[in-house]
């Protein structure tokens, strides 16, 4: 019998809805990328800032982030990052993807 890997599926999930998250995140308040990593944390969505930064540059790129450099106390100035006009258009249709996604694994689920 072949040995299944649930926790590489679960990674794969995770890795699949991180862009909402972020984006959920940040619809909140600006943050940086260890605030946003943090938060992810605190809600047992664990990523690593090597996985977090593409996905950061990608959504700025795609115009629904945009940044701004602050001065920090603690060290070198930190770059901010907000949500868009775009990007909240964006989260609103993510939004109603996954309660119709919910609604369908629910479903399928309960038969």
């Amino acid at each position: 019998m072949e040995v299944v890997n649930v926790d590489n599926i679960k990674a794969q999930m995770r890795k699949g809805i991180l862009e909402y998250c972020i984006l959920s995140i940040l619809s909140d308040s600006d943050a940086y990328a260890s605030e946003i990593i943090n938060e992810l944390k605190d809600s047992e969505m664990i990523v690593v800032e090597g996985t977090l930064y593409p996905l950061l540059t990608r959504q700025k790129n795609q115009g629904l982030l945009a940044y701004r450099w602050e001065e920090s106390q603690q060290g070198p100035p930190r770059k901010y990052y907000s949500i868009t006009d775009k990007g909240k258009m964006v989260l609103e249709e993510l939004d109603k993807a996954w309660a119709d996604l919910v609604a369908v694994i629910d479903k399928i689920r309960n038969k």
